[in-house]
């Protein structure tokens, strides 16, 4: 199995990468493409309908996998949904890429799920039975593997932590912790204190706002910390419940706001600790992501391998 090739690839709201690698998740070739939210689906289609046949033929690969940013029917290998590309409702993912690739087996999956697989197996995960993966980028998403696999629930989609209620008013994770809430919220406090090294760092750039949290918790700029805790307290809280449900060997944060790195974690380890009933305690230990910008088209090669395996 190890000597097979396996194309993975990962559908994003802002980028599009098609890998070609190994069982192991190990990445040989990649392309990788920006995605013009404009063009919509049918944009990104074009772009792998340019590449994926080439890809597939040059490599003589037997299995195709993928991570898509939203939920899937992963069952019928369909497409249900975009939250940030127009085009994508009830599309035929996986006949439509195996039509173009010479009939090849394809496994399409929700890009947090394909993650959660890739760190599980791959990265900081390696080595626990139960392992749940969270993703903090546009949106909050959630994977659950266990014994390197995506446990699946009986619907369409599972584990979807971002829309966890935090109060009886409505009020969900995503809407606190996803980039753009995190964005929203730093361009509230700023105004309050212009003279901050947060506020300075905002005022200056052109960049979303949370790109200067990394940089400003260096300096021990107080809006920093105080917006990283209440991340924390919100996302520990959210993940509580998932420890009391579902009793995760290791939580695993990864998407953009992961590369804060300690600071954040710890912070999410201190709501978490909060909160847990003491028969799971010591909560389990909260961790950063291991695999960069990879966890979703290793991933992807993963659950190619396993779908062609079975």
């Amino acid at each position: 199995m190890s000597q097979s090739t396996f194309i993975g690839i990962e559908i994003g709201g802002t980028k599009l990468q098609l890998v070609a690698g190994s069982a192991l998740g190990e990445i040989n070739t990649r392309l990788r493409f920006a995605v013009d939210r404009g063009r919509g689906a049918e944009g990104i289609r074009e772009k792998i309908a340019e590449a994926a046949p080439d890809l597939a033929k040059e490599h003589s690969a037997v299995a195709i996998g993928v991570g898509f940013g939203g939920p899937t029917d992963w069952r019928a290998g369909k497409t249900i949904l975009s939250h940030h590309v127009e085009g994508w409702h009830d599309f035929p993912l996986a006949s439509w890429l195996s039509d173009m690739t010479a009939g090849l087996p394809v496994v399409i999956d929700n890009d947090a799920n394909v993650a959660g697989l890739g760190e599980a197996c791959c990265g900081v995960g390696r080595g626990h039975h139960t392992v749940f993966y969270v993703t903090l980028g546009s949106g909050v998403g959630g994977g659950l593997i266990q014994g390197g696999r995506i446990l699946h629930g009986g619907g369409a989609t599972e584990t979807e932590i971002g829309h966890l209620r935090l109060d009886r008013d409505g009020t969900i994770v995503e809407s606190r912790c996803s980039g753009w809430a995190v964005d929203r919220r730093i361009r509230e406090v700023v105004t309050e204190y212009p003279d901050a090294e947060l506020a300075q760092r905002v005022a200056a750039s052109k960049l979303p706002p949370a790109v200067h949290l990394a940089p400003a918790l260096a300096a021990r700029d107080h809006l920093a910390r105080r917006i990283i805790e209440e991340v924390g307290a919100d996302l520990g809280l959210a993940l509580s419940h998932v420890t009391q449900l579902l009793s995760p060997n290791i939580i695993v944060i990864g998407g953009g706001l992961s590369l804060i790195g300690e600071p954040l974690v710890n912070a999410i380890q201190t709501g978490l600790d909060r909160h847990v009933m003491k028969a799971l305690q010591p909560a389990p230990r909260v961790c950063a992501a291991g695999l960069g910008e990879d966890p979703v088209p290793v991933g992807a090669l993963l659950l190619a391998a396993q779908g062609h395996s079975t």
